[in-house]
Formats: C-alpha cells, sequence, structure tokens
C-alpha cells in the first residue's frame, strides 16, 4: 500500500495548495490512502468545519489536528459529526471526537491512523503519550485488522518524535512528526520496519517565519514587543509530507520517500 502524509496546511495559502494540487500528486504517486494535518488550516490556528471539508472534498481520507485542535470553536461539534477528522489521543478526556480511528484504502484494505502530542516543550502538560499509542497499537497489531498504520506526533522537541518512533519501530507503518513546519531531512526505515521522520513540514509558503507573514515575528524578535497578530503568509505553497510503501501482509515499511511539490522548496521525490 502506498501512504501519502502531508503536514500542517498553513493558512489560506496552504488551503488553495491542497485544493489544487491534491488530487493530481496522488495520482502522480499512486497513492492508496491520504492524511493530511489540518491544524493550521484556518487563519494559522485551528480548523474550521468549512475548511475541513474543502481538504476532504480535495482528496484527504483522514486528517489529524493537533495542540490547536479546538481553537476555532465550531470544530468542538463539527468533531463529532466528521469521523475522517482526529484529535490527539492525549488531549484532555472532556474533549470531543476520537484519537484513533481505523479508516478504508483502495482495495478495501483497512488502516489505522492515530495522533498523539509530545510533551517538551509545548505549551502546556499533555497526558502521557507514549502509554497512550502502546493501547492503540497493541488493540490493532499489524497483519492483523489494519493492513497498516500511522501514527502522527504533533511536538515540538525532536527527541519526543525520536523517542515515540523507536517505541513504536516495528508496530506501526509510519511513524511521522508534526508541528515545527520545517521538513527533516532523516527520512528513514528505523530497524524494525517501520517509516519515520523527525518532521513532515507544512504545506504553507516557505518565503516566512514558520508559515506566517516576516514582519511581525521579526518586530518581535528585535524588539520584544507585539504591535500585531501573527497572519499566515499567502504565497505559492509547497505541498511537503512524504510517501511511504508497506507491505500488505506484514504492515512495515518497505520505501519511504519525502515528499515537496510547488513553491519555494526543492521538489521531491525526483524520480516520480
Amino acid at each position: 500500500m502506498r501512504i501519502l502524509y502531508l503536514g500542517d496546511v498553513m493558512g489560506r495559502a496552504g488551503r488553495r495548495a491542497i485544493n489544487e494540487g491534491l488530487g493530481a500528486l496522488k495520482e502522480r504517486l499512486r497513492v492508496d490512502f491520504a492524511v493530511v494535518n489540518g491544524e493550521n488550516a484556518s487563519g494559522g490556528m485551528g480548523l474550521t468545519g468549512g475548511h475541513a471539508k474543502l481538504i476532504l472534498e480535495s482528496g484527504a481520507d483522514c486528517i489529524t489536528l493537533g495542540d490547536h485542535a479546538f481553537d476555532q470553536k465550531d470544530m468542538l461539534s463539527f468533531i463529532e459529526t466528521e469521523p475522517r477528522i482526529i484529535r490527539p489521543l492525549n488531549y484532555s478526556k472532556a474533549a470531543p471526537g476520537k484519537g484513533a480511528r481505523v479508516y478504508e484504502a483502495t482495495r478495501g484494505r483497512k488502516v489505522l491512523v492515530a495522533q498523539v502530542l509530545g510533551q517538551v516543550f509545548m505549551k502546556r502538560p499533555f497526558d502521557d503519550p507514549f502509554s497512550a499509542i502502546d493501547a492503540v497499537l497493541r488493540a490493532h497489531p499489524l497483519g492483523g485488522m489494519a493492513r497498516a498504520s500511522v501514527v502522527d506526533v504533533h511536538a515540538e522537541a525532536t527527541s519526543d518524535k525520536m523517542a515515540m518512533g523507536h517505541w513504536c519501530d516495528g508496530r506501526a507503518s509510519l511513524v511521522i512528526g508534526t508541528h515545527t513546519h520545517v521538513p527533516t531531512a532523516d527520512t528513514m526505515i528505523l530497524n524494525r520496519g517501520t517509516g519515520y521522520q523527525s518532521d513532515a513540514g507544512m504545506c504553507g509558503d516557505y518565503d516566512s517565519v514558520i508559515g506566517m507573514e516576516k514582519a511581525e515575528p521579526l518586530r518581535r524578535f528585535l524588539t520584544g514587543m507585539a504591535a500585531e497578530r501573527f497572519s499566515p503568509a499567502e504565497g505559492e505553497a509547497t505541498l511537503s509530507g512524504v510517501i511511504v510503501t508497506t507491505d500488505d501482509r506484514t504492515g512495515l515499511a518497505t520505501a519511504i520517500e519525502p515528499v515537496r511539490q510547488g513553491g519555494r522548496l526543492a521538489p521531491a521525490p525526483v524520480s516520480a
């Protein structure tokens, strides 16, 4: 199975790139299942129901969120009506929605998608992500009902993400980091067969400060004072993420490559 994962959609530029480019990208890469992180798609903070519909209609099979999951208040109710959206497993126990679900890919094959929040340098402490994901992976072993599984680790620190990759190694098809908006160069298959990359990057305008217009972040760094709200950059966006190929029998990764299309970043994979 070929699974596409695209990182945080950032504002209008990211939504436009998804709307205009995801369908063709799926066709070019022969994708069986596509996951998109949508937590910054609406004004750079959170995801509205309307923008979630746009991402799903553009070709996403599942949307993951993150620490901004409910910054847009209508998501509190919308997530209860749309099972193709998941929020972090270790979010508040009072939060609506689910942190893991099984979906159907091409030819009826099942894919587990789960998300956890990291703990290091995040804006508030969250419950232990390792025990949370352990329970889910034990309930959905590879080679059982789920032919593949994807774990989205939404975290600030690379150490958080790498530790989660090794914790899930051999039990998930892909562990992919999100949140920091810059794609890392450590695309690999871990020792027991799990595809891994520390951060997928963002689907946004890289002529920016991690997706935001440059002027206000620079002002705050230079003066220590805020003058305006951050606003997403609106130039041409790069679709950024990974494509992993899995063995249907074992669920383990047999190949993984970075994906970058459009915008300022160098394209990948070049051979596709």
